[in-house]
């Protein structure tokens, strides 16, 4: 393991929170995204993944290893979760437009879920808890193997990025007197200003 991929795994051990070998899967995809655009890890907004995970599946750990590699973050709004429930995720430089879609190998990725790890995730043993012996090898095993083994790398595309910039201005709730950011405030039929929760409307 190279030291440019040793660091960004403790980052991402510490950021994730257990070893697990579905972060690091994500970590090698998101690097290897940005490899095929030719671009750095973002500061701001450069970047932005559009990921094709969901909830309610194994392995969707693959994302912080994602947001990991490219610093894309929900924090900064530069990604966004498309409930696919598919291990894939698509990579666009917003400044040029070219985009990379980047998924795992299918018999890959079913081969892990036959592992003594997700065998023992299944039956509710949290990640934590579940024995170095076990857990170490499949995580080598993602950190030492060739892309083209597990991964598949889409061809490099021209995409419409995504535009709009956030909103600066607060205005409090008129029920609940919390700061709110203009654009997801509600108007009442008394002519109120309201956040969301207090209008009891959908966002």
């Amino acid at each position: 393991m190279d030291t440019t991929l040793q660091t960004y795994f403790e980052t991402g051990l510490k950021f994730h929170g257990h070893k697990c070998p579905a972060m690091p899967m994500g970590l090698r995809a998101g690097l290897a995204a940005l490899k095929t655009l030719g671009v750095e890890r973002c500061k701001n907004k450069e970047l932005f993944v559009r990921a094709e995970l969901g909830k309610g599946h194994a392995a969707s750990c693959f994302l912080d290893g994602v947001m990991t590699a490219t610093g894309c973050t929900y924090g900064k709004s530069n990604i966004e979760k498309l409930y696919y429930n598919k291990m894939a995720f698509t990579l666009i430089d917003v400044r040029s437009g070219r985009s990379v879609r980047i998924s795992l190998k299918p018999d890959f990725f079913e081969g892990t879920l036959n592992s003594p790890f997700v065998q023992q995730r299944s039956q509710g043993v949290e990640p934590q808890d579940i024995p170095p012996e076990v857990v170490d090898p499949l995580v080598e095993r993602v950190l030492n193997l060739p892309e083209e083994a597990f991964l598949e790398i889409g061809v490099i595309e021209d995409v419409a990025p995504p535009k709009g910039r956030g909103t600066f201005k607060t205005q409090r709730c008129s029920r609940c007197g919390e700061a709110t950011f203009v654009n997801k405030l509600r108007v009442t039929e008394e002519g109120e200003f309201v956040c969301i929760p207090c209008s009891g409307w959908g966002g």
